[in-house]
């Protein structure tokens, strides 16, 4: 059944890229969007753009807890739907990923929306109804060198989201992943800042290869021929909201179907002879 009415969503991560783009659009069409942001100046800017936003870290429980509670008061108390979105990339060979950059990355990535999905589901159980949609990625289906961080954070919410879909299934709380391939958006910015703040590049065995990933995350064209804009996780994200029962899992760009594909019939090695030519 198609929404016919405004709806009232709640997305993180969204200074830039999918979760600006989503919040805008959405926002323009007449949804009551409650953006949230983690540095104030991004919270005021699009506040300045007349989006409602709230300040949300997800590296904290307390700043989610209050941004949250300021979110549920512009909407009255409800929530039709989270799109829990906000994330980066940590990208390094493990052996030279420092614990904490680890931790760091499954903080934002996986334990802060986590926190937040706790919140929402006793507000979506005591309305009788919400959708909870998580952004995941084609690194959440199969893993790449040197984006082993990311690569665990995403395949950590595929069996997270997985268990949260079959312990709802008795109840009005739909729940669904969005899996996007390479999309335009400041996250190779974002990646590149934070390999640079945690790996040790010149004491590395993977000097060479990392010189290629840093040519790759500085690039301001496009690193893939497959990208896509951030309008094509709108896409999804729309057709969850307007029907009673969305899917559990939606690709977006090519690579994801590809790779989606390839890890069901493949056999481990022959994919992994595939996946480790990329760097």
């Amino acid at each position: 059944m198609t929404a016919t009415k405004p709806l009232r969503i709640l997305i993180t991560g969204c200074s830039s890229g999918i979760g600006y783009y989503c919040a805008k659009t959405l926002h323009q069409q007449g949804h009551q969007v409650i953006a949230s942001c983690r540095q104030q100046s991004d919270v005021e800017r699009l506040q300045g753009e007349g989006i409602n936003c709230v300040l949300m870290d997800m590296d904290s429980e307390a700043s989610i807890e209050q941004g949250f509670s300021e979110a549920l008061e512009i909407t009255g108390g409800t929530l039709d739907a989270l799109f829990n979105n906000a994330a980066y990339g940590q990208p390094g060979a493990l052996e030279d990923l420092p614990t904490h950059a680890l931790r760091q990355q499954f903080e934002s990535n996986l334990f802060g929306w986590h926190h937040l999905t706790r919140l929402v589901i006793p507000v979506m159980l005591a309305q009788g109804s919400g959708k909870i949609v998580q952004n995941s990625s084609v690194l959440g289906l199969v893993a790449m060198k040197y984006r082993g961080a990311y690569n665990a954070s995403k395949f950590a919410l595929e069996g997270y989201t997985d268990t949260l879909r079959l312990e709802l299934s008795n109840t009005p709380i739909k729940v669904s992943l969005i899996e996007p391939g390479p999309i335009e958006s400041q996250f190779r910015a974002n990646a590149k800042a934070k390999f640079e703040q945690h790996i040790d590049m010149p004491r590395s065995r993977h000097l060479a290869s990392y010189q290629n990933t840093l040519d790759r995350l500085g690039k301001a064209s496009p690193s893939s021929k497959f990208t896509l804009g951030p309008e094509a996780v709108l896409q999804p994200l729309q057709s969850i909201m307007a029907t009673d029962e969305p899917k559990a899992r939606y690709y977006v760009t090519q690579p994801t179907y590809i790779f989606g594909f390839l890890r069901r019939i493949l056999p481990t090695r022959l994919l992994d002879s595939l996946l480790i030519k990329s760097d």
